[in-house]
Parts: C-alpha cells; structure tokens; sequence
C-alpha cells in the first residue's frame, strides 16, 4: 500500500466536498476548487475524511493512489489556508513595486517588467525586493512563481536575479587572474 494515499484527509469544519463521477469539488472560507480524478481511483467520503483506495497493485494504480490522495490534500489545505510562494529579489538597482494589479519590475533590462494578477493569484510587493505570490491552488501559484523567477533567474557569479527566499544559488569563482597560463 501506499503510505501516502492510505492516509485519510481530514475534512475541517467550513469546508464542504462534493464527489462526482471522476470529479472532486471542494468549497471553503478562501473559495472553490474542481479537479478530475483517474477512473481508477475511489474517492470515498466517510463522516469528515476522504478516502482514495485503489483496485489493484498495478504499477500505475500504485503511483496515482498517492497523486490523488495529495492532489485532494492540497484541495482542501488551499481552501482553508491557501498557499504562498516567497521570492527575493537581489542585484543593484534591482527592484519591484506593485500599481495597482500589476507587479512593475526593474531587472536591468532597458525596460520594465510588468506582471499583472489573475482572479486566482495575487501578487504582493511588501518591500522593494521581496515579492510574495498566494492563492488557493498549489498548482497555479508553483507556476506562476516559476514564470516571475524566470524573467531575471538568479546567475552564479554575483547571485543577481529572482530566486526562492529558501534556493541556495551555488556560486562560481569566476576568471582566474591575469598571467597564468
């Protein structure tokens, strides 16, 4: 069995799942999220937990037990809690402020950066080199996260760039000194 999709998800209060043919839709205080299941999988509701059981040991049953079992997880955690990425922004002269829906970022380039927030994600800028990015689906905010990183990613000579408030850029010593050979 696996140890992840045999545990049960405990449903808190405020929250309300509704299971359908191949579809889980759960509500709570922070909104609502619909997702599709594999046919395989058996969502069941029990009192307040979900159970995902599988019909068989066959190599792809075991490895979407687990996926399903932490895909309506993070349903329900969205919904209650929400998620939140951290992204710092370090180099000189690098830095970002929020107008209105939109993130304007200054990254070096000869223009600015402009990101703006969809109805599902919201951008927030509270210093001129700290952006934080929350919603309700994990998903979504990992993706979104990613996409801002990409516009200037963190090089490994200076550190300059967009990175995760916990990635460790590996540095490089960069050009040896003149004269050796």
């Amino acid at each position: 069995m696996s140890r992840i999709g045999r545990k049960p998800i405990n449903i808190p209060a405020g929250v309300t799942v509704s299971i359908g043919d191949g579809v889980i839709t759960v509500k709570g205080p922070k909104g609502e999220l619909t997702k599709p299941f594999h046919k395989n999988m058996t969502v069941k509701q029990e009192g307040t937990e979900i159970i995902v059981s599988r019909p068989d040991d066959a190599k792809e049953n075991r490895s979407l037990h687990g996926l399903t079992r932490s895909n309506i997880h993070n349903m329900v955690v969205g919904v209650t809690d929400g998620f939140s990425k951290e992204l710092d922004v370090n180099g000189v002269g690098y830095r970002v402020q929020k107008k209105g829906k939109e993130l304007v970022m200054n990254l070096g380039y000869s223009h600015q950066v402009v990101v703006c927030d969809t109805d599902d994600i919201t951008i927030e800028a509270p210093t001129p080199n700290k952006i934080i990015i929350r919603g309700i689906d994990k998903q979504k905010v990992g993706q979104f996260a990613a996409e801002v990183r990409e516009k200037r990613p963190p090089e490994p000579y200076k550190g300059k760039g967009i990175k995760y408030v916990d990635e460790v850029i590996r540095r490089k010593e960069g050009k040896a000194g003149k004269g050796k050979k």
